[in-house]
């Protein structure tokens, strides 16, 4: 990408939900050398979901390691050519550990867990402004979803984490900032930080400011002395010590991973793109503008790239289960035997039967905000096949989509693109019938990139941006990558198109209000 012929490389960690991964990149944006592992999902209780912090640490240690190996054995110089490396992360899994022995104090609870449900109804009642009392602040509703729920939970309920505070011993971050206290020294000295991007995403990060919030920690009665740093998204952090791989290695970026994506899709001031991984995640980039929903979204910070360079901020919609759910007819229904499969079986027929699909396995996200909500499949006749299906499955993650792409259109009236253009991204988009089924259902272009995984690739473009490798003009050059990138047209007419979108509403309808059903 960058003129110059001297040889550089960037390192990119992605801890995702279900696997991390390292990747080395060139200056042109090649893969040159890469490892995936995948980790633990932990279920202790019905909708309880958690990782094992120590597994994490392992998985990416293993991971820069075979990573470095595979290039080196490609006949790369990775010691003599790397410049930075960035790093990426699932959002809002929320983990607290203490700083003296640098154990964690509990079990990392993911984003997707709702024990905190009895939290958030409780604090819905106590707050002036209920269910949306923060959001003036923070963007944010009250929800299972983000960080502060889950941090007061720990609090009241592990009592070695009220112990850790009341010693103050306790440290809290989400992923990030867990991974680059390790990465620069841990209990020797490690720095105790977190981007912008995932700060945004804790309920107490002021939008505004880019600070903690004062008022909001007080209201919630979290101590401020435990929470760390917050940063930019791409400037040098700290440098890599003793014990890992590629020491003496600045760490240059960090992201949340929709954030990342949003940066390696190259998405500017409104443009959007949806990232398909364990959920699906649809971002609108509306600029240095801080743009509230009233149409059921979230407002957030898209990126700021450099300590001293403006914040652009983001419209989201998040969807709890898409991927997940094609893991579910895996590995609990054992309806396919691997992922790759279910577009080949979903292949095998036209259409879903009549049968509608709707993951709401832990309640349904954007923009609906309904923790009530659990899964149905309805429609079902004695006609319906594995096929009929598998295709339903497919056909929720592009509603679900659909749904938070309506509501942004809704909420940036009068500022759409000419011809709307969805960028997609994410492991699940290399099949090619979710993303036609996406196109059919939005009755508009969906684009998907040679390099599906523009998640790795935004946080090595911050890291790379912070210490001259690309310049941002290089970074969201218009058209760049446009010629080995792929279109899918809708070819579903509009008629069969609202007819479907009216039966999914009734399904999504009759996932209201199960949440108490009896076992």
């Amino acid at each position: 990408m960058a003129k110059t012929k001297e040889a550089a490389f960037i390192g990119s960690i992605d801890q995702g939900t279900s696997s991390t991964r390292f990747i080395i990149y060139d200056r042109d944006s090649r893969c040159v050398g890469s490892h995936q592992v995948e980790f633990t999902q932990l279920y202790p209780q019905a909708g309880w979901v958690e990782h094992d912090p120590m597994e994490i640490l392992e998985s990416v240690k293993v991971c820069m390691a075979k990573a470095v190996d595979k290039a080196s054995a490609e006949g790369h110089n990775v010691d003599a050519a790397l410049k930075a490396i960035g790093l990426t992360n699932q959002r809002e899994t929320t983990l607290v550990w203490s700083k003296s022995t640098g154990r964690p104090l509990y079990n990392a609870i993911v984003w997707m867990d709702v024990r905190t449900t009895s939290v958030c109804r409780r604090l819905e009642k106590e707050m002036p402004g209920g269910r949306t009392h923060f959001v003036e602040t923070c963007g944010l509703p009250i929800s299972t979803y983000f960080s502060a729920m889950k941090l007061i939970w720990l609090m009241e309920n592990v009592d070695a984490v009220k112990e850790g505070i009341e010693k103050k011993d306790a440290l809290f971050g989400t992923v990030d900032s867990w991974l680059i206290w390790n990465l620069t020294g841990g209990v020797n000295g490690g720095l105790h930080v977190t981007d912008v991007s995932n700060a945004s995403r804790t309920m107490l990060m002021n939008l505004k400011t880019l600070e903690w919030d004062k008022h909001t920690l007080e209201t919630l009665k979290i101590p401020a002395e435990i929470l760390p740093k917050i940063v930019s998204n791409s400037e040098i952090i700290g440098k890599i010590t003793e014990g890992w791989p590629l020491v003496g290695f600045p760490i240059a970026g960090c992201l949340g991973d929709q954030h990342a994506a949003m940066v390696g899709q190259a998405c500017k001031k409104g443009e959007a793109k949806s990232t398909y991984g364990t959920g699906a995640f649809i971002l609108r980039n509306t600029g240095e503008e801080v743009v509230h929903s009233t149409h059921g979204l979230l407002t957030t910070l898209a990126f700021k790239l450099g300590s001293k360079a403006p914040a652009n901020y983001a419209l989201e919609g998040s969807i709890a289960i898409a991927g997940a759910a094609v893991q579910w007819l895996r590995d609990s229904l054992g309806v396919i035997k691997s992922a790759s499969e279910i577009e080949e079986l979903a292949s095998q027929v036209d259409n879903t039967g009549g049968v509608y699909f709707v993951p709401a396995f832990n309640g349904l996200f954007a923009p609906w905000w309904r923790d009530d909500a659990r899964g149905v499949c309805i429609g079902i006749t004695r006609f319906t096949s594995k096929a009929h299906i598998a295709r339903a499955v497919l056909e929720s993650m592009c509603f679900q989509v659909k749904d938070v792409l309506d509501s942004m259109h809704k909420d940036a009236a009068g500022s759409e693109e000419e011809e709307f253009l969805l960028r997609v991204d994410g492991g699940a988009t290399v099949n090619n019938l979710l993303i036609q089924i996406q196109a059919d259902l939005l009755g508009s272009p969906v684009v998907r990139p040679a390099d599906i995984e523009t998640t790795a690739l935004g946080a090595a473009y911050a890291a790379g941006l912070a210490v001259g490798v690309w310049t941002e003009e290089e970074i969201f050059a218009s058209g760049e990558k446009s010629k080995s990138d792929t279109t899918f047209r809708p070819k579903l007419n509009e008629e069969l198109r609202k007819k479907k979108v009216d039966s999914w509403f009734k399904a999504v309808e009759r996932t209201f209000d199960l949440a108490d059903l009896s076992i």
